[in-house]
């Protein structure tokens, strides 16, 4: 059997809450492994609906191990709110099925302040959800972070925050925004430490243990390979990597116990924010598709951007993602649609291009060249076989997979669990 690891392959949003869940029903072990609380999925099991931003989606599942791993920027407040607010859905959350890796940078406070004084100035916002991830991570890199460790022995802490401070409140003067004291930063640490120290320990250790006792061990991404900071649409992108590389770097195991990478791809087009998007559908098209895949972002609420399925972008993800195989979600939205057009390569000026860019002056340039392919009037919706898909809907499908050059290995008809249909099993590699 082989690990698993799951990573957006759009720009996110795509569906990967449920279909994590689906996988980690035969799943030991559920790792996060970059990001923060700015990536929400929606669980829906036994018409119970769990939105969740940090925790990994195997929290909800009885008998699992989740696992917060180094590569994730933690929000210990953010941490604490939603295991509260499991608990009171009757979900069990102990230092027995969470471990958060000690090595792990903390977001605090002054970063969301960061992250909204930004966000709000002159300068050209990016989209963020303001919740300091990207902050954070400038500060992990600068060697000057907070880690989950450091609130082990807060007699250290005063010189590790005078030396954060120094950085920021250089900062918050150039934004307008009061400084802050040691004491002040401190004392919020303090108050939160005793919260979350239960659950932080040697991940990396955890999951070696589990891998040489031939644990099923999932990887759970978050935001997606076009939102990567390396190769997404820069500078409109996550300030993590989001391939699936980044599953061994963010949390401790080598690259060759990742196993298979599942990409999860929508059956059309969204993004949240800013940035280039060549299918984008400013249109009734682009309405009907967020009012009938309900598009508005799981943290935020914010409406997401909707557009026909770009096999150019999704192409590209494939290579630079590492992916195996795809999960095709919400193909149910696409029910009733005359015809159904595929981005199948671009235009800039008057030359033909068939990949995205790394100029964001091009890649706001790009004109989408489409495929028109007949649509289909029954429901596909809760379908669980090929058989109960219509001739249209099966076309589609395959279509896409030549385009992409990667086959559907799980396609998803609806938010609920059990309505999905297998078609390659990613456990077996």
């Amino acid at each position: 059997m082989s690990n698993v690891a799951v990573i957006g392959a759009q720009w996110g949003d795509e569906g990967k809450g449920k279909i994590v869940d689906w996988l980690s029903a035969r799943a030991d072990v559920v790792v996060r492994f970059q990001g923060g609380h700015n990536a929400g999925h929606t669980l829906v099991i036994d018409g119970v609906t769990y939105k969740l931003s940090l925790l990994p989606s195997g929290i909800v599942r009885p008998g699992k191990l989740s696992v917060i791993g180094n590569g994730v920027v933690v929000d210990p407040w953010a941490l604490d709110a939603e295991i509260e607010k499991l608990r009171a859905l009757g979900v069990t959350v102990t230092p027995a099925n969470l471990m958060v890796a000690e090595n792990a940078a903390l977001i605090l406070p002054l970063h969301r302040e960061l992250d909204v004084a930004r966000e709000s100035g002159t300068v050209q916002a990016l989209g963020t959800t303001k919740r300091g991830i990207g902050p954070a991570y400038e500060d992990k890199v600068g060697r000057r972070a907070i880690r989950a460790v450091d609130l082990r022995n807060l007699s250290i802490l005063p010189a590790k925050i005078a030396r954060l401070l120094a950085h920021h409140n250089a900062l918050r003067r150039g934004a307008g925004v009061g400084e802050l004291s040691v004491e002040a930063v401190l004392a919020e640490l303090t108050e939160i430490a005793p919260k979350v120290l239960p659950y932080i320990g040697p991940v990396w250790r955890k999951l070696d243990q589990a891998w040489r006792a031939g644990k099923r061990i999932l990887f759970e991404g978050a935001q997606a390979v076009l939102l990567d900071v390396d190769h997404g649409t820069y500078p409109f992108v996550t300030s993590s990597n989001t391939v699936a590389g980044q599953a061994a770097a963010g949390s401790g195991i080598g690259p060759r116990q990742i196993g298979y990478v599942l990409g999860i791809a929508k059956a059309y087009t969204t993004r949240v924010g800013e940035g280039p998007f060549p299918t984008e559908q400013k249109n009734e098209i682009g309405e009907r598709l967020g009012a009938r895949g309900a598009e508005f972002g799981t943290v935020t609420g914010r409406k997401r951007r909707c557009g026909w399925f770009d096999s150019v972008l999704v192409r590209q993800t494939v290579v630079t993602g590492g992916i195996d195989g795809i999960a095709l979600t919400k193909l149910d939205v696409l029910d009733g649609f005359d015809e159904i057009k595929v981005c199948i390569g671009y235009k800039l000026g008057a030359k033909s291009v068939d990949y995205l860019p790394a100029d964001s002056v091009e890649q706001a340039a790009l004109e989408a060249v489409y495929e028109t392919m007949p649509g289909w009037s029954q429901s596909t919706r809760g379908a669980r076989s090929w058989a109960e898909l219509p001739a249209n809907a099966i076309k589609y499908v395959r279509r896409v997979e030549e385009l992409i050059g990667a086959s559907v290995a799980l396609l998803s008809t609806s938010p609920e669990r059990e309505d999905t249909i297998l078609v390659h099993d990613p456990f077996l590699g």
